[in-house]
């Protein structure tokens, strides 16, 4: 199974923090990379996401609807991917929901990191993922060390 974990694109500042929405320069960024996103996959003989899934918060509904418009896919709110989550809540998630060859999950910092330290059981291999970035990882269960590296890409060029 395929996992692209995706950091949400830049937000504004402000308050409260569910409301947060993305700057220009995140829909920018979130335009490119969510339509570099299949193409970055196809090349690489990588199978397209079936499964979208995001936090609520405004800045992850916006980043997952960008993505959800480019893939054809429909974005399903996930309370596993709201701020505070810890990996074991993603786990339990993913556990119960059905098998799929290729899911997106669009989240926040520290989390989004975090599951990529954890499940490729390297801390570092991949930098902090900065606003719009992602990685994309395959594992048979995703859980610590199991995971391998696919590629991962960031704004502004996500690798083009």
């Amino acid at each position: 199974m395929l996992l692209t974990i995706w950091r949400h694109g830049e937000a504004a500042p402000g308050r409260p923090d569910r409301e947060r929405r993305l700057t220009d320069r995140g829909h920018a960024d979130l335009r490119r990379g969510a339509a570099a996103f299949a193409p970055a996959l196809q090349e690489r003989g990588l199978a397209l996401p079936d499964g979208l899934h995001a936090s609520r918060w405004v800045r992850t509904w916006q980043t997952a609807g960008y993505l959800a418009e480019a893939l054809g896919l429909q974005a399903l709110e996930e309370e596993a991917l709201i701020p505070g989550a810890e990996p074991e809540d993603v786990e339990a998630c993913l556990a119960r929901l059905p098998v799929a060859a290729h899911r997106v999950l669009v989240s926040h910092q520290p989390l989004v990191s975090a599951l990529v330290d954890l499940w490729l059981g390297e801390p570092g291999r991949v930098p902090a993922l900065s606003p719009g970035a992602y990685a994309v990882l395959e594992a048979e269960v995703f859980a610590p060390g199991c995971a391998s590296l696919c590629f991962w890409a960031a704004p502004p060029d996500y690798g083009l």
